[in-house]
């Protein structure tokens, strides 16, 4: 049977719209949007409950070639493309932080990784991202929005 939001735990897919449907726990799912964009929600028939978290959670994007040894200083998990594709979600602790994480690839290849955590934790954990990418040069890029039309559908 097709899971609900047509995406497994473990595993992320965006729709059309640019939405990204997470599998991020059993029977628990995340749905990340565009700002503005309304979601829509396809019920499979089951109960369920939604809830929107907006306020309460920090997002930052990792994104380069070294991206996965910044997080690897940071988080135990193998984020070889075997075990960790494109499309792959979990949840573990990142510098001892309680973190969703989702490789987000971008549309030329490159490797990417969403961290999403508790508001409150937001600062620390951009903090130790930047402090474990120090020895790579990382940089801060700043917020922006992929080039979408007026549906919110990535260009």
């Amino acid at each position: 049977a097709e899971p609900p939001f047509g995406v497994a735990f473990g595993r992320a897919r965006r729709d059309d719209r640019g939405v990204l449907h997470v599998g991020s726990g059993p029977d628990e799912w995340l749905l990340l949007a565009p700002p503005s964009l309304p979601v829509r929600v396809l019920s499979s028939g089951k109960p369920f409950t939604m809830v929107d978290v907006t306020h309460g959670r920090a997002l930052v994007r990792l994104t380069g070639e070294r991206a996965p040894d910044v997080l690897a200083k940071l988080c135990a998990i193998d984020l070889a493309d075997r075990v960790t594709p494109n499309g792959a979600a979990f949840r573990s602790a990142v510098a001892k932080l309680v973190t969703d994480v989702v490789r987000d690839d971008l549309g030329d290849g490159t490797r990417s990784y969403l961290l999403h955590c508790e508001r409150s934790s937001g600062q620390y954990l951009f903090d130790a991202l930047l402090d474990a990418g120090a020895e790579f040069v990382i940089e801060v890029d700043g917020f922006s929005l992929p080039p979408h039309d007026d549906r919110g559908t990535a260009t």
